[in-house]
């Protein structure tokens, strides 16, 4: 299970990561190069992901979104300096919550 939380916090931050830098380049006229970076950082991202355990790709790319959402708030918090209200707290856990259920539920 700790691989599991370790592959999902990688793959959020080169999913995040790489993002940030293409929006950087592209919305805030960075230099070229960190909009390569970024393309680096997310081809990463894809490749990460396909070392968790689970079976289902779909399951897995569900649960990166949950997860995604978490590490989004906490980008925006740490990098962009936008404090998270309460509803953005309340949401996060929701998807936590969420991301367990979808990996974690006993099935047939």
């Amino acid at each position: 299970m700790l691989q599991a939380i370790l592959l999902f916090l990688l793959a959020g931050l080169a999913e995040i990561g790489g993002g940030y830098l293409i929006w950087l380049w592209l919305r805030e006229g960075k230099p070229f190069h960190w909009g390569i970076f970024g393309g680096v950082a997310l081809a990463l991202y894809g490749v990460i992901a396909t070392f968790q355990s689970f079976p289902s790709f779909g399951r897995v790319y569900a649960a990166y979104g949950g997860v995604f959402i978490i590490l989004s708030v906490l980008w925006g918090w740490g990098i962009d300096k936008k404090t998270p209200d309460l509803y953005d707290w309340i949401g996060a856990v929701i998807c936590l919550i969420g991301v367990g259920v979808m990996l974690w539920a006993p099935r047939n």
